[in-house]
């Protein structure tokens, strides 16, 4: 046990270190005042939003980690693109059918795209993300790479506040600062944010129609073309030279049609000189993808092809697609977010904290997967995939039951 001549120095160490880094935030945000009065913010604004910040070190980790660029496209995928997120959007184009329909005669989108963004952004507005904006963007502002752009960030947000398009210190997005039902960055709001509901305000937090709209016009100013798809999965003949492969590597589809490329589910391309571009997200064992025009609209959003991926595949399914045709080249398929909650669900019965069972695989979930890879003779990844879940099923004790269940003779109640 620390005796308390060894405990006091190392707790007064730890408060220096939070107080240094909040005064460092409070002197950095008091040299911005001038320039954030320069970009039209008034002082009292300024003061009234910035006073008292704290900063968030966790928001400095995040920076340099981004799952769409670290994660395997499988388990990307199977999260985003699983059975309930589909369910649920169908039942959402039914609920707003008018709406979209308003939408795609403003825009030209089609109403699966737009409610497709909506789905892998914020899972249908269940998840805006926790960190609070102000405090994310001012420390970003202040300490990493990329200080300028944050600070233009901070400015835009500060800007929409003193607009009245938003209200309230506790608004909450991701750890970069985009938020809302798409999770819009705050200058990207203030360039393509619209009235969706006519009620005077661009309110992409509490106004589904504005924030659906606001897609919209997002994805057109992006490039959008009405009525034509965003590409095809695409089946490629034997021998074929995949360093024709890369987003930015276009040509005609009567080119790709001469070198024997098909659809996917057996179907001609159109005999159009319409430029396309080949995507191998795993290599040439895994799934093809045709892309046109509208999927570099897609990208724009976000850019990572995972990301656009996971949009243009929860569109088509949305529509009534079936999903990819071809298999991702893995011996160890992703999970849902179901089999992710099954897996949290046999951690904690086995007794580990990994907090609520949600279906987000993070640092407390990965710590207790590698503990029980290692204990069942697994690779030790800190990998949710499905022979982790099947070895957690295998290893998990039966139920036992009831001692009295054979002599039971009133019915048992049943939940609805």
């Amino acid at each position: 046990m620390r005796t308390p001549s060894l405990i006091l120095p190392l707790l007064l160490a730890l408060s220096a270190g939070h107080t240094s880094a909040n005064d460092d935030l409070s002197a950095c945000l008091a040299r911005l005042q001038p320039q954030a009065k320069a970009a039209g913010i008034r002082a009292d604004v300024f003061a009234g939003y910035t006073q008292g910040l704290q900063s968030d070190d966790t928001v400095l980790d995040a920076l340099d980690y981004q799952p769409e660029f670290r994660t395997p496209i499988w388990d990307y995928l199977a999260g985003l693109v699983d059975a309930q997120r589909v369910q649920d959007g169908q039942a959402l184009l039914e609920e707003h059918a008018a709406l979209l329909r308003d939408i795609e005669a403003a825009y030209g989108v089609d109403p699966a795209t737009v409610v497709a963004v909506w789905g892998v952004e914020s899972d249908y507005g269940r998840t805006f993300g926790s960190k609070p904006l102000l405090r994310s963007l001012a420390t970003l502002s202040c300490a990493g790479r990329r200080q300028a752009f944050f600070q233009g960030e901070l400015f835009a947000l500060l800007k929409l506040f003193q607009a009245g398009d938003l209200s309230g210190k506790d608004l909450t997005g991701s750890w970069a600062g985009a938020f809302g039902h798409t999770q819009f960055m705050p200058s990207t709001y203030a360039r393509i944010a619209v009235d969706g509901d006519g009620d005077g305000r661009r309110d992409l937090v509490g106004s589904v129609p504005d924030a659906l709209a606001s897609t919209a016009n997002y994805l057109k100013r992006a490039g959008w073309r009405s009525g034509q798809p965003w590409g095809h999965e695409a089946r490629l003949p034997a021998g074929f030279d995949t360093g024709l492969s890369g987003r930015t590597a276009r040509r005609p589809l009567t080119d790709w049609r001469a070198r024997g490329v098909v659809r996917a589910d057996g179907g001609e391309l159109p005999a159009d000189d319409r430029a396309a571009a080949l995507l191998l997200p795993a290599g040439k064992q895994g799934p093809a993808f045709l892309v046109f025009r509208n999927y570099d609209a897609i990208y724009s959003y976000n850019a990572a092809e995972s990301y656009a991926l996971a949009i243009a595949l929860l569109a088509d399914q949305l529509r009534g697609g079936k999903g990819l045709q071809a298999a991702w080249p893995t011996d160890d398929p992703g999970l849902s977010r179901a089999g992710r909650r099954e897996v949290q669900e046999h951690l904690l019965a086995l007794g580990h904290d990994i907090g609520p069972v949600d279906g987000m695989i993070g640092k407390l979930s990965r710590e207790a997967i590698r503990s029980e890879q290692a204990r069942l003779g697994l690779p030790v990844d800190g990998r949710a995939g499905q022979r982790l879940l099947e070895a957690l099923r295998a290893a998990a004790p039966s139920p036992t039951p009831p001692e009295e269940a054979t002599i039971e003779t009133q019915p048992r109640e049943t939940n609805p």
